[in-house]
């Protein structure tokens, strides 16, 4: 894949209260837009259409089994040393429909023999957006995972975590020598979901240029035949 050096792409993450987004001029601009939102049509409906963002990245599970557990977590959490805990177990799709954690952990176990985390069930809303948006948006949307996309950047998984202040500060670093600067204005209550969703622009561009890594190299399916998988 390799599309016109004026095209923008966008890195999108989670964040209280919504989404935020980072774009990028896939050529290596070195303007940085951010912008935050209730939902993910508000948040990208500015930045779509023509000339405008094509290649958009999310760090949200995308696509769901029926049975099992999704290759391309398993994957992701073995190139990760140190920030392994970051990619969650997604569970088969039956989970998400229950109501509560307590008949989500019973139906997982049920399924899979194993349990959910409290963590990938505090995804639940936002991963049930974010595929929805998938299979409505009319435009490619691809899973990231911000910690894979450091990693390519400084060679080898990142020793510390984005909730400390030294690990803010070594992905702003490597965000900057990818000539990512993040504007001054952006929020800095935010600022780690907008580190996230900077890396996730970054392997967004990667996706563009045709020079993104897939994890797993032969991904799943899911129901409607969409590819499970993790790009950076």
């Amino acid at each position: 894949m390799c599309h016109g050096s004026s095209m923008r792409v966008a890195g999108v993450d989670a964040c209280r209260g919504g989404w935020v987004a980072v774009s990028l001029d896939a050529a290596h601009d070195p303007a940085v837009r951010v912008r935050v939102a209730a939902s993910l049509t508000a948040l990208l409906a500015p930045w779509l259409g023509p000339g405008g963002t094509t290649i958009v990245g999310i760090d949200m599970p995308l696509g769901l089994l029926e049975t099992g557990w999704r290759e391309a977590d398993r994957a992701a959490r073995g190139l990760l040393g140190p920030r392994r805990s970051s990619v969650f177990a997604i569970p088969p799709r039956a989970v998400w429909a229950e109501a509560s954690y307590q008949l989500a952990n019973e139906r997982c176990r049920a399924l899979t023999g194993q349990g959910l985390s409290a963590q990938a069930w505090g995804l639940r809303a936002k991963l049930l957006e974010a595929n929805q948006y998938r299979e409505t948006c009319g435009h490619p949307l691809y899973e990231v995972h911000p910690e894979l996309a450091f990693a390519a950047m400084a060679g080898q998984p990142l020793a510390h975590s984005k909730r400390t202040a030294a690990g803010r500060d070594l992905r702003r670093q490597r965000l900057a020598r990818a000539g990512i600067e993040i504007p001054a204005a952006a929020p800095a209550t935010l600022m780690g979901d907008i580190l996230d969703a900077a890396a996730v622009a970054w392997s967004a561009r990667r996706i563009a240029a045709g020079r993104a890594r897939t994890v797993p190299a032969e991904p799943q399916r899911d129901r409607a035949g969409r590819e499970i998988a993790i790009r950076y």
